[in-house]
């Protein structure tokens, strides 16, 4: 008895796409680092399509921040023409603001978070991979400068915190899956470690 599995391959879009995010965002550093962005849209993306994500998925992964940070609407505009309206969906409902200047924090935040409770799967897997690997980033660079790591973020220390538990509680399309478990516990080990230098 043979079982046959189905594989799923990226084509040449994808490689166009990873190319138009890190022109996008070539000038582009983590927070107060010199980490060029790339490394999270790549790290976004790896996650994704460790989780399942097919190749629309994955390039919404790679363009998750390209509206927020790279062009606003107009991005978003680019974005549909060259990938499509599923990935142009995607990362509209991964971007928080296409404003600049952004509006506050807080209010930024909060309305994401109603979108989220809403979202798609396809939305809910891209925001819950970003997420996981912010908090992964996050706590090892507060092992790294400690306290001091909370000025590189609006909502200081328990914004930061209380943003982070507001989207795993938001993301009910992926109940029982390994990446829901993965970012809480990411968050959980966090929270311990900023509980205990705090």
């Amino acid at each position: 008895m043979s079982v046959t599995i189905d594989l799923m391959t990226l084509t040449p879009r994808f490689e166009e796409a990873l190319a138009y995010a890190a022109r996008l965002h070539a000038e582009q550093r983590r927070k107060q680092t010199d980490v060029p962005y790339v490394a999270h849209l790549l790290s976004v993306t790896a996650i994704v399509l460790e989780h399942g994500g097919d190749e629309d998925e994955a390039i919404a992964a790679l363009l998750h921040d390209a509206v927020e940070d790279q062009g606003g609407a107009p991005r978003l505009a680019e974005i549909h023409s060259k990938y499509g309206p599923r990935v142009a969906t995607i990362v509209a409902a991964c971007t928080d603001t296409d404003l600049t200047p952004k509006p506050p924090w807080r209010a930024r935040k909060e309305a994401y978070l109603a979108h989220l409770t809403t979202a798609d799967r396809s939305t809910q897997l891209v925001s819950a991979a970003d997420k996981l690997h912010n908090v992964r980033s996050l706590a090892e660079d507060y092992r790294t400068a400690g306290e001091e790591v909370w000025a590189r973020f609006n909502g200081g220390r328990d914004g930061t915190l209380w943003y982070y538990r507001a989207v795993l509680e938001r993301l009910d399309k992926l109940t029982g899956t390994a990446l829901l478990d993965q970012l809480r516990r990411a968050i959980e080990e966090f929270e311990e470690l900023a509980d205990s230098r705090s």
